[in-house]
């Protein structure tokens, strides 16, 4: 909730998750059956996140 006087507070950590909550519940609507788990990764771009944590 925002502070009275439009002082918002923003935490980025928490919109990220929303928005791959999000991406996720998309994804499983339109799946005709559940996700696999890679299907999931792919979804939450676990992959990137590991590749990125790798780069020197």
């Amino acid at each position: 909730m925002a502070a009275v006087g439009g002082t918002a507070v923003q935490d980025h950590v928490a919109l990220a998750e929303i928005e791959l909550c999000g991406e996720l519940i998309i994804a499983a609507s339109a799946a005709r059956e559940r996700l696999s788990l890679e299907s999931i990764d792919e979804v939450l771009r676990v992959s990137e996140e590991r590749n990125q944590d790798s780069a020197p």
